[in-house]
């Protein structure tokens, strides 16, 4: 099993009121990651995911396409300190 990873990023292009914060908890559960997806006011979508580490750089790979009804321009990642959650993948508001 591979040690746990944690990666922040942050989703930019037409990424908000299409459905990608509920797209990216889906498929963060698929890969049973956990973390959250919220919005932020400047239009984008913050993500942050934690678990094996090729489960979450997959979620990085799907994050750069998105769902169909996004179009997703940048995607900045950065590795960031696993804090041991356990409670799932969150939508945030």
């Amino acid at each position: 099993m591979g040690s746990t990873t944690r990666k922040h990023a942050v989703v930019t292009g037409a990424v908000q009121g299409v459905g990608f914060r509920y797209w990216t908890a889906r498929k963060a559960d698929g890969l049973e990651l956990v973390g959250y997806a919220r919005n932020l006011f400047d239009g984008t979508v913050e993500v942050e995911a934690e678990g094996p580490g090729p489960a979450v750089d997959a979620l990085v790979v799907m994050l750069r396409s998105g769902p169909p009804s996004a179009t997703v321009t940048d995607v900045a990642v950065r590795e960031v300190a696993p804090l041991g959650e356990d409670d799932g993948f969150r939508i945030l508001h």
